[in-house]
């Protein structure tokens, strides 16, 4: 397995485990974070702070995790099914009840020096919104 697969996939499993401090390991201290639908934060400090919210609201597990890498080991794709619970309202959001998801969605990565320097995210927000307000 290419050392970029490796990072990703050691990535993901963190992310599978709630091990924060882990994920976090493994990014590039000015990492990029685009949020599905949103704006840039740059910084693990921001980072952790995008976990915390996450962690408080949701609870997750990514399951069918497909990465694809380029030859050059710089860029990478992540494809994924999202198992979610929604947990706790989350601002601008409809309420949380614990209403589950099953949603499909991947990441667009770069990589430097051996950590992740940019995760940008994408999945389908208004399936999103229809499954947890179809109730």
């Amino acid at each position: 397995m290419q050392p970029t697969e490796t990072l990703i996939r050691d990535y993901y499993a963190a992310f599978n485990r709630a091990d924060w401090d882990g994920m976090c390991a493994l990014l590039a201290p000015d990492v990029a974070h685009d949020i599905n639908q949103g704006g840039r934060e740059t910084g693990v400090d921001a980072f952790r702070a995008f976990l915390a919210r996450m962690a408080r609201c949701y609870r997750e597990e990514l399951r069918d995790i497909t990465v694809m890498v380029d030859s050059t080991g710089t860029r990478a794709a992540a494809e994924f099914t999202v198992h979610g619970a929604y947990l706790a309202d989350d601002q601008g959001l409809p309420a949380a009840t614990g209403q589950t998801y099953l949603l499909p969605a991947g990441a667009f990565l770069a990589v430097r020096d051996g950590r992740i320097a940019r995760v940008t995210m994408h999945y389908n927000l208004p399936d999103w919104l229809a499954q947890v307000t179809r109730r």
